[in-house]
């Protein structure tokens, strides 16, 4: 390689760890630089100091929220994942390009906007909504009900239909990329289907599972947009604190300092779930 091509080479290595260097790492490191800051009557003091992160630990509002969110999007998780891995499955049972052009049909939503999805999944659970007005319709229901609009239901409701598309495609990948030889193999020996999904397919899978499952997880807890339109007073999640200490709060410091804890946990269920799909990748 002559020396031309050598700086072009290494320009071009450059670029690749500048760009997420200046939109990822210095970021994150400006927000680590805030929380040590404090603000007094609308001014932010530049002395360095842990009133915020002992804010955040001592205050009885804020880590309850805290543990309340992280509960909150686990069971999202866990829903998208129960319900994401059977239509994953019935994808990978059918045969030619059937089986993309299903793919496409159920990632679909992706396309849409998500204010937009927002608002028609409360025209559905709303209290004057459709599901309210066939279940009185239906005599199931004296009245509207409330139990879906402006709590933490509808809050687990609507981020489990918005997520569900990014918990059927690593679970599908996954299945995909099982070896058929080894489902023609396990049935020339005698085993059933069930035997065989037990056996082979779910261990194989449980990569994809744990993906998807990590995945979703810190697309719901980082989200605030959906608490704030279909929570209420009632649906009161850490996203909409974060959000209200950068609006009509004004303490980016404090705000940062819960960022910080709030990036802690998302880095942990990626690790988590790189470490699980690791050992199980290894295990085979």
């Amino acid at each position: 390689m002559n020396q031309r091509g050598a700086g072009y080479s290494i320009l071009v290595t450059l670029l690749a760890f500048a760009i997420p260097v200046f939109f990822i790492l210095l970021p994150l490191i400006l927000f680590l630089g805030y929380s040590f800051l404090s603000v007094a009557q609308g001014t932010i003091n530049y002395t360095l100091t842990l009133t915020n992160y002992a804010r955040f630990l001592t205050d009885p509002v804020f880590l309850p929220v805290f543990w309340s969110t992280c509960i909150l999007c686990l069971s999202v998780a866990v829903i998208c994942v129960a319900l994401g891995y059977p239509a994953a499955y019935f994808l990978t049972t059918l045969q030619g390009r059937w089986r993309y052009i299903m793919l496409m049909l159920m990632l679909v939503p992706l396309l849409m906007s998500y204010v937009i999805k927002i608002y028609a999944i409360r025209s559905i659970l709303g209290q004057n909504g459709v599901l309210n007005s066939m279940l009185v319709g239906l005599g199931i229901l004296a009245q509207p009900s409330t139990l879906f609009v402006f709590n933490m239901n509808a809050i687990l409701l609507t981020l489990t239909l918005l997520l569900i598309p990014f918990a059927i495609l690593p679970i599908f990948l996954t299945l995909e990329r099982i070896p058929q030889v080894l489902l023609h193999a396990s049935d020339d020996l005698g085993a059933s289907r069930f035997q065989t999904f037990l056996r082979i397919t779910l261990p194989l899978s449980l990569p994809g599972v744990t993906s998807a499952a990590s995945f979703v997880f810190v697309l719901a807890i980082g989200d605030f947009l959906t608490p704030q339109m279909v929570g209420g007073v009632s649906g009161f999640t850490f996203g909409r604190i974060l959000y209200s200490q950068f609006g009509t709060a004004y303490n980016w410091p404090f705000g940062a300092a819960l960022s910080v804890a709030l990036a802690v946990v998302v880095i942990a269920a990626i690790l988590l779930g790189e470490q699980a799909g690791r050992q199980r990748g290894l295990s085979r």
